[in-house]
């Protein structure tokens, strides 16, 4: 964890200016596709974003095959980070936290590309466990659980990895004030988290001259094969088969399908965020792409040429989860990990209660 970086001479804006704006904080996840930033101040119930930040900068490109993080991937990486340490430093940023996620964690030379990122940029990226990565994800999706259900499946799909976790919402610990979170207690009943993500699914499923139901449904049985020897999370079976549970996605691909779903002329996160989906829109979802050519899928507005090859990796992972635990309605996310990670600052920086007998 760093603290806010220092501003270079002559950036700094007007002190006046400075002084009228509130403390942010700032959250920056990198992950095996994307380098995501968010800056943001606290309210008494949560936060207000002042500034977004998104660049598809596939870190974890050829990784599977050779075990390192390339040269060229790196330099793209290096180059939004530097983007992300000159938003930080202009804004009044009190705290920032930036993690590494499953390509860092993965490659050889991980450590020594998160060396270079803190000597170049000043950013101090820290490579985060799978089991924190689920909690924050479950986190940043909290205002999205419907708590008339019993239960929740948080399904965060990466890049290079898809972290599960099933929530109890009936357990208590989701309504903790802002100031007293702790992503660590929250009533995760089991959480699993798998080497499979939406680029490295690609890579190893190359898609071919067209995409056809039989290549993906080979995604879909990869997938389910890693998830349903999974033991742990069978005492929630019942709560599932009753109906009294549901899934949230959240993802950029489960955003693009909800995006071509809502035929939206261009992404829009106000209209994406928080949409449910039934399991069969998801099923008509994925029909559809998977009777376009890749180039028919680029020019699509909530995909673009970035997704275009991953979007129905992303497909396949929802879909072996939907089979493995069936729920008839699918929550979007369009939040996450940078949303728990700012909730986390937030609430380290509660004032602590002094010790009685004078100790500091």
């Amino acid at each position: 964890m760093s603290e806010a970086l220092t501003a270079p001479p002559g950036g700094a804006r007007p002190a006046e200016r400075l002084r009228a704006e509130p403390p942010a904080y700032a959250a920056l996840d990198l992950g095996t596709n994307n380098c995501r930033l968010l800056i943001a101040s606290p309210t008494p119930r949560g936060f207000r974003i002042v500034e977004a930040y998104s660049r598809i900068v596939r870190l974890g490109e050829g990784l599977t095959a050779s075990g390192r993080l390339s040269d060229d991937a790196m330099e793209r990486s290096l180059a939004a980070l530097k983007v992300c340490a000159d938003k930080v430093r202009r804004r009044r940023v009190v705290r920032v936290r930036a993690i590494a996620t499953q390509a860092c964690r993965m490659a050889e030379n991980g450590p020594a590309f998160v060396r270079r990122v803190a000597e170049e940029t000043g950013l101090e990226l820290q490579i985060i466990t799978p089991r924190e990565e689920a909690q924050l994800s479950v986190a940043g999706c909290l205002n999205l659980l419907d708590r008339e259900m019993d239960a929740a499946l948080v399904v965060d799909v990466g890049g290079g990895s898809t972290e599960l976790s099933w929530v109890d919402l009936k357990g208590g610990g989701l309504d903790a004030q802002p100031r007293r979170f702790q992503a660590s207690r929250l009533p995760i009943k089991a959480w699993l988290s798998i080497p499979v993500g939406v680029v490295s699914l690609a890579e190893r499923f190359p898609e071919g001259e067209r995409a056809d139901r039989a290549w993906f449904r080979s995604m879909v049985d990869d997938v389910k094969a890693r998830i349903e020897a999974f033991p742990h999370a069978e005492r929630m079976r019942p709560v599932f088969e009753s109906g009294r549970a549901h899934l949230v996605g959240t993802s950029g691909a489960i955003t693009s399908l909800a995006g071509l779903h809502l035929n939206l002329p261009r992404y829009d996160r106000s209209k994406v965020d928080g949409l449910w989906l039934r399991d069969a829109d998801c099923v008509a979802v994925s029909e559809k792409l998977l009777a376009q050519t890749a180039a028919e899928r680029a020019a699509q507005p909530c995909i673009g040429p970035d997704r275009a090859d991953l979007v129905l990796a992303g497909a396949a992972i929802l879909r072996a989860v939907q089979e493995l635990w069936p729920c008839e309605r699918v929550r979007v996310a369009d939040r996450g990990l940078r949303e728990g990670l700012l909730l986390s600052l937030m609430a380290d920086q509660r004032p602590r209660r002094r010790r009685r007998g004078g100790g500091r």
